[in-house]
């Protein structure tokens, strides 16, 4: 009885987890593959890229975050066996994502003074610019397809958001390829063509997500049109447990953002091969983002049917299956970094120009496999106490961690004391190792078991 009971959970762990891991991993091809063609292109085009999509994609994080905690709401009240409240939540969400939209709209017209105070070269500032405002001008259909896919993640139907999100690879791949490089008649723009490729997609997934969902069926099954009214309550119910979430995913990509800007300072070369070491990086961590997301959703419809003790089957059995996929990634970091590293290195490199990039490269990619099963570990537990509501604490763990950790010592370090590449890669592992800590810490002691965000 235990054996299969074992198995049932391993199955609806990877039911629910692994069409998000998919997901994750089309969207992590997508941005590979518009780095390795950027790559080919231009060096400084490839320099440029990362900085200032990772500086997009900071300021729409915190409304990705608020949006996906939608998520977290549909999940409770499926689990409650509410579906009127299902309904209501995703119209709550469907207006936070309006004032983002106009948000990072807004933003997109500061982009030029945001760069400047950067401090990069004049060459490649140019280039982030461009790069950075189209992003953030179609960044709302981005928020918006996010909290769409919610009415389906929350649900645990994630086979229909795989599904979308690679119609949106699908047709950002060869978009990029054409755009970038001027192939099969359309205009050669460079970067600016990569982030109009990315637009496009993101376009395409908010509106399959539309299409699918407000039919008869669904209107009827979950009062979409009874629940389309602003809910003041219910909407400020979820600010007050989705805002921590949004703030806890925009300090996430501070982070890096911080740290790929600090590492602009020390050279071309050193963003140039930092960029393209956390490019591979995402090979696992977004994958891992899949995970967090399927344990929140397993977590959710626990919490919400008032049944914490599925919500630990779910956390265990989500971090076994999660960690078994970390440990191959990083076999593969440690056993073939050079042809991973070439990948993003323009051919028309000499063998004397590439080794250089390649030594160093190798020496990052050491640095990834040993904070991997530290950074594999928070995403699935924060993902476990966010499901609950315990965002606040993330929110607040992240903040301290980061700002004694890794804030001022590479700040310091780099502008003070002159340390180089090596000293602020050992800075975000050193603040992966105590975030590692402390989200441990939280979820043993038990306190997110006692949190309700939905009413009964």
């Amino acid at each position: 009885m235990m054996d299969k009971l074992s198995f049932n959970n391993y199955k609806r762990v990877i039911q629910v987890s692994i069409p998000l891991v998919l997901s994750m991993g089309s969207t992590m091809i997508m941005e590979f593959t518009d780095r390795v063609f950027l790559g080919h292109y231009s060096l400084d085009a490839l320099a440029a890229a990362t900085p200032a999509g990772i500086s997009s994609f900071l300021f729409v994080s915190f409304f990705l975050g608020v949006a996906g905690y939608v998520n977290v709401f549909i999940a409770q009240y499926t689990g409650a066996g509410d579906k009127a409240g299902v309904g209501a939540a995703l119209w709550q969400g469907i207006y936070f994502a309006i004032f983002g939209t106009l948000f990072m709209s807004w933003l997109a017209m500061g982009a030029a003074p945001i760069f400047s105070m950067i401090g990069h070269s004049p060459d490649i500032q140019q280039l982030e610019v461009i790069y950075f405002r189209i992003l953030c001008f179609g960044a709302g259909a981005n928020i918006i397809g996010v909290t769409l896919s919610c009415f389906y993640s929350g649900r645990g139907f994630t086979s229909t958001v795989m599904l979308t999100q690679m119609a949106g690879t699908l047709l950002n791949i060869p978009l990029d390829y054409a755009i970038i490089n001027g192939k099969w008649g359309l205009p050669e723009l460079g970067i600016q063509g990569a982030a109009i490729a990315t637009v496009c997609s993101w376009i395409l997934i908010a509106a399959i997500f539309m299409i699918l969902i407000f039919n008869r069926k669904n209107s009827r099954e979950f009062h979409l049109l009874d629940k389309w009214q602003f809910d003041l309550k219910l909407f400020m119910r979820l600010m007050k447990y989705g805002l921590p979430g949004g703030a806890q995913f925009f300090l996430d990509i501070m982070v890096f953002t911080f740290f790929i800007l600090m590492v602009g300072r020390l050279g071309k070369t050193e963003l140039a091969v930092t960029n393209l070491v956390l490019s591979i990086n995402g090979l696992s961590y977004m994958p891992m983002w899949g995970f967090s997301i399927g344990v929140s959703t397993l977590v959710g419809q626990a919490m919400g049917n008032q049944k914490p003790a599925d919500a630990v089957v779910a956390a265990r059995t989500t971090s076994h299956i999660a960690l078994i996929y970390v440990f191959c990634m990083i076999a593969i970091f440690l056993l073939t970094p050079a042809p991973l590293i070439q990948l993003f290195l323009p051919e028309h490199l000499t063998f004397a120009e590439r080794e250089p990039l390649i030594a160093m490269g190798t020496i990052l990619l050491r640095f990834v496999s040993l904070y991997l099963l530290f950074d594999a570990v928070v995403i699935i537990y924060t993902g476990v106490l966010k499901g609950a509501g315990d965002s606040s604490f993330i929110m607040w763990s992240i903040m301290s961690s980061s700002i004694l950790f890794l804030f001022i010592p590479v700040w310091l370090g780099i502008n003070s004391f002159g340390m180089g590449l090596y000293f602020s890669w050992t800075c975000i592992t050193a603040y992966l190792l105590v975030l590692f800590i402390m989200v441990i810490t939280r979820y043993n002691n038990g306190k997110w078991k006692e949190i309700r965000i939905i009413e009964h």
